[in-house]
């Protein structure tokens, strides 16, 4: 079965082509590539890669209106200097462009947060206030260990915010040593623990790099060598995090790794009411009217700016979940999933 060869060639023939004007040529590429799979089809029926390129390739015709009949390009030259594998060498620290090579399509993304009270919106799109006071795991697979520490978001309140983050992003092959990253109140650094700012001297270090976003309150991460990217905010007296993840990453850990935030939200008894309740730091009224300059769709974000703004008194949690809204806007696969009503 030569189905590696066809996605390789058609990844060599597309690596060019970017933005809305690329329509002709990809559509070109595409046919190619169809035509590539059905000369192997006899050798390949068993091999669940061609069976997935097969059906990539009909989506994609499809999403950018390809006709079936119409011109193929003959292949471009491989990639130089393959490795046994059939990728170039750092290609492996490159999730993205091998599991095309691999799959003859994109990968899956899913997207997780923790902002403000802390509240959790899982990777399968759930919505969760927690009262979790003190160490929970948000992720923990086998590329990622997240840990949130949590402490009472006021003296006497049953709420609680992120006041610590710490990272660590696993030891894996030839891309990268372990790191931590490790982000406090009035702490939230461009660097990992050890003062790097990369993945360290091997080959690949360079596929995960911290950029500062704004000094000392935020940060993104990109984790190429996983299809990973974290940002890590501090709006007022509280920590957020947010990452958009690989769904093979998402979903790489055992039965043993049953507590993570991120997969499952929070345990029914952390769970809490995002309607204020009693007498609140601020009057739910002012606290709506703050919530609806920064987010003027009435969902699960203004839901809980709201709460938090009551429960603190801090006007300061409006930005937390402007962040967390705008970090869901770049992070999330599907737009229409971008607001949640409950």
């Amino acid at each position: 079965c030569k189905i590696l060869r066809c996605n390789s060639e058609y990844v060599a023939a597309t690596l060019h082509l970017r933005g809305p004007g690329r329509g002709a040529a990809f559509c070109t590429a595409l046919r190619s590539y169809s035509l590539c799979t059905r000369r192997t089809a006899r050798t390949c029926r068993g091999d669940l890669a061609f069976h997935s390129a097969v059906h990539g390739i009909e989506d994609l015709m499809i999403q950018n209106n390809c006709s079936k009949e119409g011109p193929t390009a003959p292949p471009r030259p491989r990639p130089p200097a393959p490795n046994p594998q059939g990728f170039e060498s750092l290609d492996i620290c490159d999730y993205e462009r091998s599991f095309l090579y691999k799959h003859g399509r994109p990968p899956g993304f899913q997207h997780c947060a923790a902002f403000g009270d802390p509240h959790i919106r899982t990777f399968h799109d759930e919505f969760h206030t927690c009262r979790v006071e003190g160490s929970w795991p948000l992720l923990d697979n086998d590329y990622l260990f997240v840990q949130a520490t949590s402490s009472p978001v006021a003296k006497g309140s049953n709420a609680t915010v992120t006041s610590k983050l710490t990272i660590i992003f696993k030891n894996m092959k030839e891309c990268i040593d372990q790191k931590v990253y490790q982000a406090e109140l009035d702490n939230v650094p461009a660097a990992f623990q050890d003062g790097s700012v990369n993945g360290g001297t091997r080959p690949g270090g360079s596929s995960l790099v911290i950029w500062e976003r704004s000094p000392g309150r935020h940060v993104e991460i990109r984790a190429d060598y996983i299809g990973t990217t974290i940002a890590v905010r501090q709006a007022g007296r509280q920590l957020s995090f947010s990452i958009r993840a690989a769904e093979e990453v998402a979903r790489a850990f055992t039965e043993e790794q049953d507590l993570q935030l991120c997969v499952g939200g929070c345990p029914h008894s952390q769970r809490m009411s995002r309607s204020p309740r009693g007498r609140g730091r601020v009057p739910a009224d002012t606290a709506r009217a703050l919530c609806r300059e920064m987010l003027p769709v009435e969902d699960v974000y203004f839901q809980s700016c709201v709460f938090d703004v009551v429960t603190s008194g801090d006007t300061n949690f409006t930005m937390a979940a402007h962040g967390a809204l705008e970090d869901a806007r770049l992070f999330l696969p599907d737009v229409e999933k971008l607001h949640i009503f409950q």
